[in-house]
């Protein structure tokens, strides 16, 4: 019974160390405290890139959920490229599963894809550990885009105004238009019976309310903003 006893115990004890053994492999290359600061560092990243984009954004509908991707974008990538540096078989096996995931979903403005890329490439180099490197790039791609955005470059963001209204609300639209809209083009005007509709190619450099000015225009009966893609010059 004795006999039998020990060998239990013995056993426990093997188990008990091969155990202590696989949890300390396991922080070998990659330790908790790396982990935490590459969280932290992705999070403060993230935060500055989604507060670059909200004061930079020159649309009409700002989407606060975009920005919060865009942090969790930098945020995600750090750790995954964590565990490839620290780990060959691993990396190889997360190529091959990303290399079949496809994502759908439809990116409407260039400068949002501009924004996805900056957050990736923030993950990674955190993840290599550059964290000097990584606040550096930020800072300075931040400074940039602020520059950008306070010269006011490009033609700003294309969207097409479809106005129903009444004849004599025509004239009104019109100078309303010319008071708000700096670039505008008459892209459609078809007149019936029951009133009239016109579809104008807007370009809008900050965030107006322009849907509720066209509204309160007397003879208008509704009015739509549509975001567009144009080519140039067309």
């Amino acid at each position: 019974m004795e006999t039998g006893a020990g060998s239990s115990l013995s056993s426990v004890l093997k188990n008990n160390a091969s155990l202590s053994e696989y949890f300390t492999n396991q922080f070998v290359s990659l330790t908790p405290w790396k982990i935490l600061i590459g969280l932290l560092m992705g999070c403060l990243v993230g935060l500055i890139i989604a507060f670059v984009y909200k004061r930079c954004y020159r649309g009409v509908l700002y989407s606060p959920s975009f920005a919060l991707t865009l942090m969790m974008l930098t945020l995600i990538t750090t750790p995954v490229v964590m565990y490839i540096k620290s780990d060959i078989a691993l990396s190889m096996g997360m190529v091959g599963a990303l290399s079949i995931v496809r994502f759908r979903t439809a990116v409407k403005d260039p400068m949002d894809t501009a924004y996805m890329f900056w957050a990736l490439t923030m993950g990674i180099l955190l993840g290599a550990e550059l964290y000097l490197h990584a606040l550096m790039v930020v800072l300075v791609i931040s400074v940039i885009l602020f520059l950008m955005s306070f010269l006011k470059l490009g033609k700003g963001n294309a969207y097409l105004l479809v106005v129903h209204y009444d004849e004599y609300a025509e004239q009104d639209i019109t100078q309303l238009l010319r008071r708000t809209v700096k670039q505008r083009k008459l892209r459609s005007k078809t007149v019936t019976r029951s009133g009239a509709e016109m579809t104008v190619e807007v370009r809008l450099d900050s965030k107006q309310d322009l849907v509720a000015n066209v509204l309160n225009v007397e003879g208008v009966h509704d009015a739509t903003l549509v975001a567009c893609q144009t080519e140039a010059g067309a």
